[in-house]
């Protein structure tokens, strides 16, 4: 895994063997951050990574010098590597949570200005977390949220639905308040 973008552009970062997950590519990883450069200002920025597994997007936020960033993940072994990632790299922004993301969302009372969610593509309950960041009011009021999902998920007729990238078998939805 490499961070692609700011302070730490180009540093590359060994993650464990033994962790089961599945790290947002680095073209679509590229792609993104690229459209949020062009909506945001990075040092101006609050963020929630949830399911943040390895911390590839957080320290990509982290190396642009987002305010703050919020990075939720349940595996424990994932949430020592970001930690002590974080800490090599002396990323302070960067808050890791061990929690499910859902049940964080539930009891959030934080606004952010982007919310990026990569759960496993067998998630049965995506749509949930749309409903949990606009039922709790958590966006900023020119915030998005960003749900990395399959091609067989279909969220465009969701409330705040704006656009949605595809760059290989990653697809972005991203929604906006109205």
């Amino acid at each position: 895994m490499r961070i692609i973008g700011g302070k730490y552009k180009r540093h590359r970062i060994k993650t464990p063997a033994n962790l089961t997950v599945r790290p947002t590519t680095d073209l679509a990883k590229e792609s993104l951050f690229n459209v949020i450069n062009n909506n945001f200002d990075f040092e101006a920025i609050t963020v929630l990574d949830l399911f943040a597994g390895t911390g590839s997007i957080s320290f990509e936020f982290a190396s642009r010098s987002a305010i703050q960033i919020y990075s939720v993940e349940t595996d424990p072994r994932c949430v020592r590597f970001i930690k002590q990632q974080a800490e090599k790299l002396l990323f302070d922004s960067l808050k890791v949570i061990r929690d499910d993301a859902h049940h964080f969302l539930s009891f959030c009372k934080i606004k952010f200005d982007v919310i990026f969610a990569d759960p496993p593509y067998e998630h049965k309950d995506i749509e949930n977390i749309h409903k949990l960041v606009f039922e709790k009011d958590l966006l900023d009021d020119d915030g998005w949220l960003v749900i990395e999902h399959s091609a067989d998920v279909n969220l465009d007729d969701l409330y705040g639905f704006f656009e949605k990238r595809r760059y290989g078998r990653v697809h972005f939805s991203m929604f906006a308040k109205h």
